[in-house]
């Protein structure tokens, strides 16, 4: 089987299920990380088994590597995404693609301009719980999808988080954060995006660290944290979307629903790779469970570094690639400009919805 060299840059909290996953793949041949704390990324190679703990300029000019996984944190996944392609590498990024528009933009520019892939998270759109329901929509068990509501609603991450001051900074917020696994989600689902409308807030200007080692830390809030929407998809389907780190008695909420004229399907966490799928049809009294496909129910993270790698090795599209990433971040800053604004944002881009995986 034929490999793809790659490397990691960022050896941070979310490192470790790449450095894990991207062993298992086929596809895939884990050489090297780095990180801007070279004591960092050795202690990751260690742990990990793999062979080379570089600086990140040591990756960069590495001739073997042939794709690089950024995950550094969102403020710098535009600058170290250039950076790859400028190394003439292919690159996936970390959700969300990048802070700005315009940074999305030149990503892909650069990348079509230099005959390279770019590719990005979430993937777990890939996972068996989101494919199976993808392919119940397709062969019509809920008949024409009509609507959605999907809600991410949490108390925020100062509780957990070792280092969460850059979830309450510009880029950051429960859109920025959590946005991305559920529009990817809904487009996976519904198809593209045509119109948003926005409403958006802060509702706690400060917010106090309780996970160690910052315990006691004040943040200032420096983006929303609490955005809900209407989302009208270019096939017709109305959907309802809040994300919000300011419920501190928590929800009861599903994540998402998918209303159809012959049904209603319960999708799983977009957050998640498995189950539980549920659908009811018309004329049903109750909600009954659908076997998910058995493949990648677990954390797969990385899933998606695999089909980009299986492009790239043999041909032919791959699922979350750079098109459907910048789909998802101009979404996003709909919902904040249509509440800055007071009007609809109407959308720019359109993607592919992506095929269910033949890995």
């Amino acid at each position: 089987m034929k490999k793809l060299k790659i490397g990691i840059i960022g050896c941070g909290n979310i490192s470790s299920i790449y450095l894990e996953n991207c062993q298992k793949f086929e596809h895939l041949d884990l050489i090297a990380c780095a990180d801007l704390d070279q004591e960092r990324a050795k202690s990751q190679a260690a742990k990990f088994g793999i062979p080379h703990a570089y600086s990140v300029e040591e990756l960069l000019n590495d001739p073997e590597i042939q794709l690089v996984i950024n995950l550094t944190i969102p403020k710098a996944h535009a600058s170290v995404c250039m950076k790859v392609l400028e190394a003439g590498k292919h690159v996936y990024t970390e959700k969300p693609l990048s802070i700005t528009r315009e940074e999305g933009k030149q990503i892909l520019e650069t990348a079509k301009k230099n005959n390279l892939l770019v590719g990005s998270a979430p993937d777990t759109f890939l996972g068996g719980g989101i494919q199976t329901s993808i392919s119940l929509i397709e062969k019509g068990e809920i008949g024409t999808p009509i609507g959605a509501s999907a809600f991410m609603i949490s108390r925020g991450h100062e509780h957990w988080h070792p280092d969460p001051g850059f979830y309450y900074d510009v880029g950051g917020g429960p859109m920025f954060d959590m946005g991305p696994y559920y529009l990817t989600t809904l487009v996976s689902l519904l198809g593209p995006i045509k119109r948003i409308s926005g409403s958006a807030r802060i509702s706690y200007s400060e917010r106090i660290i309780t996970s160690e080692p910052k315990s006691g830390e004040k943040l200032t809030v420096k983006t929303p944290t609490h955005i809900s929407g209407v989302l009208d998809f270019a096939s017709g389907a109305v959907a309802t979307l809040t994300t919000s780190f300011d419920a501190m008695g928590g929800t009861s909420l599903p994540p998402i629903e998918i209303y159809g004229s012959e049904g209603t399907l319960l999708v799983p966490d977009p957050n998640t790779f498995g189950g539980p799928v549920r659908i009811r049809k018309r004329g049903e009294k109750e909600f009954v469970d659908i076997p998910v496909k058995s493949d990648y129910i677990d954390n797969s993270r990385g899933l998606g570094v695999a089909d980009m790698a299986k492009a790239i090795l043999h041909g032919g599209k791959f699922r979350a690639n750079g098109d459907l990433a910048y789909h998802v971040l101009e979404a996003m800053h709909g919902f904040h400009d249509s509440s800055s604004n007071s009007t609809h944002y109407i959308m720019e881009s359109t993607c592919e919805r992506p095929e269910l995986l033949d890995l």
